[in-house]
């Protein structure tokens, strides 16, 4: 199994080619009322938000996501992996009443690193990229997704889920499953 530090490196990796990719910043995403720019400023602002209230971390801060989304993506990525590659983030604890407490790494792999993961798939849609994710991960992702439908119905993330054939790929599935409409 990936280290927290590993699954980041690989999965930021894939979303930095993708925002390096994007000539069109404006361009609509999946997500309703969204653009390219909403995409990268999302994962920006909440991890930040997130590390700050559960951990009391404080990422360095990078440019402006409004005249800068590249360099902004960059320095937050940069500082997240800093972060996980600390030896000592694994005893920093991190608590949310929510979740309850765990080690600061994990809870970055849990909430973070997924939501990197999938919204790549939303920045490639809207960006005209290559949208293919990793279909052993989407796989995992929505079994492990699976027995918590209500909650993440209930907690404004998702959208309704999509309906597709049963014999739908792993990344169809999840993308439906979180309310994407793949097609």
């Amino acid at each position: 199994m990936a280290t927290a530090a590993t699954e980041h490196r690989e999965t930021a990796a894939h979303f930095t080619a993708l925002v390096r990719g994007t000539t069109d910043w404006s361009a609509p995403a999946p997500v309703p009322g969204w653009v390219a720019r909403d995409v990268v400023r999302h994962l920006i602002e909440w991890l930040t938000d997130f590390v700050r209230s559960g951990a009391g971390v404080t990422l360095a801060a990078g440019p402006s996501v409004d005249t800068d989304p590249v360099g902004a993506w960059e320095a937050h990525a940069a500082a997240v992996q800093a972060l996980l590659d600390d030896p000592e983030s694994a005893g920093v604890l991190f608590t949310n009443p929510h979740t309850g407490s765990m080690p600061l790494p994990g809870a970055i792999a849990m909430f973070y690193t997924s939501d990197v993961f999938l919204h790549t798939w939303d920045l490639a849609r809207a960006t005209g990229q290559d949208e293919r994710l990793d279909g052993q991960r989407c796989a995992a992702m929505l079994e492990g997704m699976l027995p918590m439908d209500a909650l993440l119905r209930t907690s404004g993330q998702y959208g309704p889920r999509v309906e597709v054939p049963d014999d739908a790929d792993p990344q169809t599935k999840l993308l439906a499953f979180i309310g994407r409409d793949p097609r």
